[in-house]
């Protein structure tokens, strides 16, 4: 692998990463290596699905639905806070 590979998979992680917060209300407060995490973590989930489903791996929407995927259960049992109500809106309790 080159530098400039490994560069993309990263920048492509946290952009991923990002909406897929966005697309959720309420903080997330995390890491931006969660956040790239998440990202790299739904492409995978993504390709997967689109690769099962359609027969291609490439899919920026299978990418994102499986980012978003993995910031709900992030939200649920790393934070123990809801997705959606008035308790979405809170900040996590340590």
């Amino acid at each position: 692998m080159t530098l400039g590979f490994i560069i993309a998979i990263l920048v492509s992680g946290l952009i991923l990463g990002a909406l897929a917060r966005l697309a959720i209300p309420g903080p997330d407060p995390m890491p931006i290596w969660m956040t790239i995490a998440i990202g790299i973590g739904g492409s995978l989930i993504g390709g997967i699905v689109s690769q099962l489903l359609f027969g291609t791996a490439t899919s920026f929407f299978f990418a994102f639905l499986g980012s978003v995927l993995l910031v709900i259960l992030y939200r649920k049992y790393v934070q123990h806070r809801p997705i959606w109500g008035p308790g979405a809106r809170r900040p996590p309790v340590p």
